[in-house]
């Protein structure tokens, strides 16, 4: 079962990047926040049939969630819009680093106090390493393309 959470997870990661440089494209037609609003909706309506048909949970239960746990969704959509206000500006793949990068580290601080939950793992010398080459990695994906911009203007 979990082989095939990680292929389901390397498929949403495929879709995400899709996403975003469709999204991206998009946006420099329909406006960032009217992209992100289409997104949102487009998905409401999906996921309303799904419910309909599949629901198996209780959508009564959002009005008995602590308020801190409804914050999920606004932080879903500012993910999304910042998302699609940067794929135009620094391309697909330095989008989709920072926001892994981003994840990793609000990530392993989460882990480290156990916020909001979850499992205490503590932050260690391989987990900082790993922050450090993601960083690097991000600052090499950026300034590669800076340079193919510049040498392609347009």
């Amino acid at each position: 079962m979990g082989l095939l959470m990680i292929l389901f997870t390397l498929i949403g990661g495929i879709t995400l990047s899709a996403q975003s440089s469709i999204n991206g494209t998009f946006s420099r037609k329909a406006g960032t926040i009217e992209t992100t609003f289409l997104t949102f909706l487009t998905g409401t309506l999906f996921l309303t049939i799904f419910i309909l048909f599949f629901g198996s949970g209780n959508v009564m239960a959002l009005f008995e969630a602590p308020r801190w746990q409804l914050s999920a969704a606004f932080l879903g959509t500012m993910y999304l819009l910042l998302t699609v206000m940067a794929v135009p500006k620094i391309g697909v793949i330095a989008t989709t680093i920072a926001g892994i990068a981003g994840q990793l580290v609000i990530g392993v601080i989460i882990d480290h106090f156990g916020w909001f939950g979850s499992l205490v793992i503590p932050l260690d010398t391989k987990r900082l390493f790993a922050l450090l080459f993601m960083m690097i990695a991000l600052y090499f994906i950026y300034k590669g393309n800076k340079r193919s911009s510049e040498a392609n203007p347009g």
